[in-house]
Formats: structure tokens, C-alpha cells, sequence
């Protein structure tokens, strides 16, 4: 999969209504857009062909974590949705990442139409050390993190879900072709929301992300097409862009 633009937008909005509109008005000034859970349950499936059919790249975040056959399933059913990308779990066990690839790569080529980037999802951005802790993990998120993407790519995922905080102590260990997507994406001076580990689209390139996941400081902007074109700016110009 190839988008020459990093920008994903995150479609964090209740309905199908307000997500179109913001398809419409960000189309062709960003690289994909994030279907997440809300929107997938409260508009299914149809969402998904509905943004496809304007031409736009969907990224499907439902992050699927269960048995091995029933997550091989689910990417089957994603991929014939013609999404090209989608998540998992790591913490799902490399069998069951082994049998979402595998999936992935068998529909498609059914379908004769490139495999969906499967990516696993390491660790929460929203998590920090004591939160992890509390689920009886080491208070340690890089050493986690690490863990976690080492045994995805170890399965033979193409891509990770990552802090972009975690970006460069990662690319010292994983194949130089996985694939890095981020959230945790904050312009500088905007909002922190419920991320905590956080950085600037600028930074977060710069230190080695392929794709940035982007969400309020878009959606929820007053114009949210020149928000989009504002942050693509910000990182190709040699000094970032003033507030």
C-alpha cells in the first residue's frame, strides 16, 4: 500500500452523516481515513463501501483480539470490504497475528487486489507505566512495546500501531519494512485530550512514522480541510509552522 500522504484522519464522529461530510471536505488533502468503532457499530459495514466509492483509502481500527480462526475471519470479511488497512492485537499471541496475515494475503489474492496492511497494536497510547502495571504488566512501556513488536514481526506482520514515542527505540530492533502508523498526533499547542504519550506530526515523521493518525485537531476544527492542509505543510517546511 502506498500513500504519499501521511495524513489519516480519524473519523471519531457518531454517524455516517457527519463522517461523509468530512470525507468530502478532506478529499484528496489526506491519505486515509480511520474507521474506528464507534462509527463501525453505529453505521456498519456500508460506511466502509460508501467511503470507498468516493476512491479515499480506509484504515478499519476495530483492533480484533480473540481465537486465532475467528480473528483469520474477521480480516477475511475486512479485506473483502476492500479496506486497506486494519488492526490487531498483539497481545493476541502470534498464532493468532500468523492467521489474520494469512488471511489477509489468502482473500486477497482471491480477490486478485493487494493485501490489506495488517497491523498490530502494541500498546495504548492512552496507557502510561502505572497503568500497565495495573494490569499486572512491567511499568516499563517502551520494554512492553518492544516485546509486543518483536513477536508481530516475528508472525510476519507488516506494520505496527505504535506512540510515536516508541518510533525510534523501535526501528533499532524491527525489519527496516514493517510499517509504523501512530496516533498520538498533536499539533503543537492543541488539546492532549486522553493521549498521553503524544507528539507533533513534524516530530513524530521525523523520527520514522510512515503514517500519522490524526483526529480532533482535524475533525473537530472549525475548517477542517485547512487544518489537514496546515499540518501537511508543517512537515515539509524547514521550521514549524506558527500557531
Amino acid at each position: 500500500m502506498n500513500i504519499p500522504n501521511p495524513i489519516i484522519v480519524a473519523l471519531d464522529v457518531p454517524d455516517s452523516a457527519q463522517a461523509l461530510q468530512l470525507v468530502h471536505a478532506l478529499s484528496g488533502k489526506v491519505g486515509a481515513f480511520k474507521v474506528g468503532k464507534e462509527l463501525f457499530v453505529s453505521s456498519g459495514p456500508e460506511i466502509v463501501k460508501q467511503i470507498r466509492a468516493t476512491g479515499a483509502h480506509v484504515f478499519l481500527d476495530l483492533k480484533f483480539h480473540d481465537i486465532p480462526n475467528t480473528v483469520a475471519k474477521a480480516v477475511e470479511a475486512a479485506t473483502f470490504l476492500d479496506v486497506q488497512m486494519l488492526t490487531i492485537h498483539a497481545s493476541g499471541g502470534k498464532l493468532m497475528m500468523q492467521a489474520a496475515e494469512e488471511a489477509a494475503q489468502k482473500t486477497a489474492l482471491k480477490l486478485n487486489r493487494p493485501a490489506p496492511l495488517v497491523l498490530a497494536v502494541t500498546v495504548l497510547t492512552s496507557l502510561d507505566g502505572p497503568q500497565i502495571a495495573e494490569i499486572g504488566l512491567q511499568p516499563d512501556v517502551e520494554k512492553q512495546v518492544e516485546r509486543l513488536a518483536l513477536l508481530a514481526a516475528s508472525a510476519g506482520i507488516r506494520g505496527l500501531v505504535c506512540s510515536p514515542l516508541e518510533i525510534v527505540p523501535l526501528r533499532k530492533v524491527i525489519p527496516p519494512s514493517v510499517q509504523l502508523v501512530t496516533p498520538g498526533i498533536r499539533p503543537a499547542a492543541s488539546d492532549l485530550g486522553d493521549q498521553k504519550r503524544v507528539m507533533t506530526p513534524r516530530e513524530a515523521v521525523q523520527a520514522g512514522a510512515n503514517w500519522l493518525v490524526i483526529g480532533r485537531p482535524i475533525y473537530a476544527s472549525p475548517n477542517p480541510a485547512d487544518a489537514a492542509l496546515q499540518i501537511l505543510q508543517s512537515l515539509s517546511t524547514p521550521h514549524p509552522v506558527a500557531a
